[in-house]
């Protein structure tokens, strides 16, 4: 009997140890933090491109077949190079006619002059005349000029982006024979969304722009102009234009992508900034951080998220103060009180 008292003593003591074992090497979980800060001055990208600075749409002002059109797509052409013709033979036969009267109309003028100083014909008459004939020079002058326009030349240094008629072809006066561009440009654009409209009025905001083609090289920037009005609830349409750019070296052109990042102050002031990565949104609804407590214990807690902040990153107007530390990683494994490690 006593043998049998002694192993159930010992079987008790056996497991109170392994209990007592257990509890005390029960895994803590290891967890990443970052230590809340505020915001300061705030970073918003956005997908941009590069967009002529010079950039017009050819036509003729008269009506005509097309003669000739000596430029290709994609071509770079000078100021003054002809970009087309019309077919100039009835304009021509205009001028012909507007000469004719024209010179008729000076010899009658002149000669009406010579008589009226010999008072050969009333002053009258001689007033006639030089209507007759001021009349005749400004026909003569527009059908010059009609003929001129039967040339389109570039009216800049340019590349020809798009042609939009062949050789031969009838055209009104007005319609598009081709476009030219200028081939670089210092112009960029790129749309906002409504919530930060209000930041391009702020004299505190800051733009720099990196093209894709230029890694590691950033351009300053500043605010050319901007529509206050989304027709199609796109966005609203900046353009900004490029300072400070060595053309030689890093050559823009129109079409170029690029990151345009908008700097500016915070305007929630107890706002801090945290990784996205921070955020618990489970399914049931909500937006949460998960503090780490002086005791290394995780507590959930409700936040109001603000606007992305750089590229992995987002503001908190309220939840999170600053110095408090906020787990970044594995936020969906956690639980309420758990006991967690701080790693590096």
């Amino acid at each position: 009997m006593r043998l049998f008292f002694l192993l159930v003593f010992v079987s008790s003591l056996g497991a109170c140890t392994r209990r007592s074992t257990t509890a005390a090497d029960a895994p803590v979980r290891p967890v990443k933090v970052v230590t809340a800060a505020r915001a300061g001055v705030i970073d918003l990208d956005f997908a941009g491109m590069a967009t002529p600075d010079d950039a017009v749409n050819l036509a003729f002002k008269l009506s005509g077949q097309v003669l000739d059109i000596p430029v290709s797509q994609g071509e770079s052409v000078a100021a003054g190079t002809l970009l087309a013709e019309l077919d100039p033979r009835d304009v021509e036969l205009k001028v012909s006619a507007d000469r004719s009267a024209y010179e008729e109309a000076r010899s009658q003028m002149q000669r009406m002059q010579r008589l009226l100083e010999h008072e050969a014909v009333s002053r009258q008459e001689a007033e006639a005349s030089r209507t007759r004939y001021a009349q005749a020079k400004s026909a003569y002058d527009n059908s010059l000029d009609l003929l001129r326009q039967t040339r389109l030349r570039a009216p800049f240094a340019g590349v020809v982006e798009a042609k939009y008629v062949d050789n031969f072809e009838q055209v009104q006066a007005g319609q598009t024979i081709l476009r030219l561009v200028a081939p670089e440009t210092r112009t960029v654009k790129f749309t906002i969304p409504e919530n930060s409209l209000r930041l391009l009025g702020d004299t505190t905001t800051r733009f720099e722009v990196a093209f894709d083609n230029y890694r590691g090289v950033t351009f300053p920037a500043r605010l050319k102009d901007y529509a206050k009005t989304s027709s199609d609830a796109s966005g609203f349409p900046v353009s900004l234009t490029l300072q400070q750019v060595d053309t030689l070296r890093y050559p823009i052109s129109p079409g170029m992508s690029c990151t345009i990042t908008m700097q500016t102050t915070d305007p929630v002031h107890d706002a801090v900034t945290l990784p996205l990565s921070a955020i618990y949104a489970p399914t049931e609804g909500g937006t949460y951080v998960w503090i780490v407590t002086p005791q290394n214990r995780v507590e959930r807690r409700a936040v109001v998220p603000g606007e992305p902040y750089g590229r992995d990153r987002v503001l908190i107007d309220r939840g999170v103060e600053p110095g408090e530390r906020v787990v970044t990683a594995g936020v969906y494994r956690l639980s309420e009180g758990e006991q967690v490690r701080i790693i590096a």
